[in-house]
């Protein structure tokens, strides 16, 4: 998410959230604004973001990283407001009856706030 522009940058999805997804999403993210430098990226502590893999990804687009504290869900409040919203407004309580329809609805949700 673009904090200035309060914008989802990119998305991905997969059936686990692992090292290979959240790789995916910042290559996306950084192709579609043209191969930035010097960009910071902001997460929280989670395994994937703290990989070897993801960290090589990260240092390969010249990309600094910026970590949360541990167990501040503060630090990484915009991201947080982001999943609430999409899980409170839009996810069903039911979850979704396949992959397909879930990845598609939930691009119907983010699109518009591109």
């Amino acid at each position: 998410m673009d904090l200035f522009a309060r914008k989802p940058v990119c998305w991905a999805m997969s059936f686990a959230p692992d090292s290979e997804l959240t790789a995916k999403a910042l290559q996306m993210a950084w192709e579609l604004r043209g191969h930035p430098k010097q960009v910071m990226f902001h997460s929280d502590q989670g395994s994937h973001y703290t990989s070897r893999q993801y960290r090589q990804a990260l240092w390969r687009y010249q990309m600094t990283q910026s970590i949360s504290r541990r167990g501040n869900c503060w630090d990484n409040s915009p991201m947080e407001r982001f999943f609430r919203s999409l899980k409170t407004e839009w996810v069903p309580t039911t979850g979704y009856q396949s992959f397909s329809t879930a990845q598609s609805a939930i691009i119907r949700y983010i699109t518009p706030l591109l």
